[in-house]
């Protein structure tokens, strides 16, 4: 199984190691230098968070307010742990959790929580082994090249991170059309939240919290899944 997770998480890697180049390059607007850039990507998986403390960096925030911005940008991850604890084992240890948790991301959640079944702790930590480094290599040497490639070159690395959104999208919406439905109110209701974001003081982070709690909570009532018998 871990080296499924391994497999899995490559595409994923790739992805990440292109957004990381950009996010090491901002970093070095800053002044930051490039272990500094990789020890934070370690600790942080989240390209919205990082941006977001690397702007308050920036502008001399204080340490408390980076904090309440971390949490306010990462806050839908505690939406991801409560989902994926509903599919551990009862008897999985704390230290798995606690693991699991660590490395929750945008898509290492996805790819886990599409496995049917309970989760096997084996198959995130191999996607983990494979996307987190990559994630912190891509930081360090953005950060260590320091703009020397032009700027509508990262941008276009960064495409591949959406690509591999269709790849994990795209497979439950063709099997189930209440899948495909809610992709197309997910993409409608973003876009226009994202539109009048500015009006309503709105960050991104907080934006998906919302349209997450809301359209879940909805398609929930509307559309509840039958447990199978164990």
């Amino acid at each position: 199984m871990l080296l499924k997770g391994m497999r899995d998480g490559i595409p994923i890697g790739l992805g990440y190691f292109a957004v990381a180049f950009s996010l090491g390059i901002t970093a070095k607007a800053i002044g930051l230098g490039p272990i500094t850039c990789m020890i934070t990507s370690v600790l942080c998986h989240a390209s919205a968070g990082e941006y977001a403390v690397y702007s308050m960096i920036g502008a001399n925030a204080t340490y408390v307010e980076m904090a309440i911005m971390i949490f306010i940008a990462n806050a839908r991850y505690l939406l991801m742990s409560c989902a994926m604890s509903q599919r551990m084992h009862p008897d999985l240890s704390f230290g798995h959790r606690l693991a699991m948790g660590f490395g929750i991301t945008d898509e290492l959640f996805a790819i886990s929580i599409a496995r049917p079944g309970m989760l096997n702790p084996n198959y995130m930590y191999g996607g983990m082994i494979v996307a987190i480094p990559m994630w912190a290599a891509g930081s360090a040497i953005g950060c260590f090249s320091g703009g020397i490639m032009p700027e509508r070159i990262v941008s276009a690395l960064s495409v591949a991170l959406f690509g591999m959104f269709l790849a994990i999208i795209i497979p439950p919406a063709r099997e189930e059309k209440i899948i495909g439905i809610l992709i197309i109110v997910c993409f409608a209701a973003s876009y226009l939240l994202t539109a009048f974001s500015d009006k309503l003081g709105m960050d991104a982070g907080t934006r998906t919290i919302i349209l997450t709690v809301a359209i879940s909570v909805a398609a929930a009532l509307l559309f509840p899944r039958k447990e199978a018998d164990e």
